[in-house]
C-alpha cells in the first residue's frame, strides 16, 4: 500500500529524475544505446545525491509459486520510482504496458519511461501510475 507520504516523495523524485535525464540528454544527445544512457543517468543521480539501484531483479511468481527472477528493472530510485530507459523512435503502447506490469510485479506505484532518442528530452518522458 502506498502512503500519501510515499506519493509525495514519488512526485518529488520524478521531477528530480526527469531533471537528471534532461541533463544527460543535453550532454550526450540522442542516438546512443540504452546502456550508455543508463550509466550516465545513474552517474547524474549520484552527483545529485539521489540513491538508486541498477538492473534490479523482479522475483516472479506464478500461481503463488516462485519461478525465479524473470525481469530486471533498469533503474529504481530510492526504492520508490522505476525508471525504464529507452532509445527508440517513439514510446509505444507496449512500452507502457511493460512498465505497468513491472510496477505491479515490483509493487511500486510510479514509473517513468525515459526515451533518449528524441530531439528534446521533454518529448521522451512518459509518467505512469499504477492504480
Amino acid at each position: 500500500m502506498v502512503t500519501e507520504r510515499d506519493r509525495a516523495r514519488c512526485d518529488e523524485l520524478s521531477g528530480q529524475i526527469i531533471g537528471a535525464a534532461i541533463e544527460v540528454h543535453r550532454v550526450l544527445g540522442p542516438g546512443l544505446l540504452e546502456s550508455a544512457y543508463e550509466l550516465s543517468l545513474c552517474k547524474e543521480l549520484a552527483l545529485r545525491g539521489i540513491q538508486y539501484e541498477r538492473q534490479v531483479a523482479i522475483p516472479l511468481r506464478y500461481k503463488g509459486e516462485p519461478i525465479g527472477a524473470g525481469y530486471r528493472l533498469d533503474v529504481v530510485v530510492e526504492d520508490l520510482v522505476i525508471a525504464e530507459l529507452k532509445s527508440v523512435n517513439s514510446i509505444e503502447a507496449i512500452h507502457e504496458t511493460q512498465l505497468l506490469t513491472h510496477l505491479k510485479l515490483s509493487e511500486k506505484w510510479l514509473g517513468l519511461i525515459l526515451n533518449f532518442n528524441v530531439r528534446l528530452m521533454r518529448d521522451g518522458v512518459k509518467r505512469l501510475v499504477l492504480g
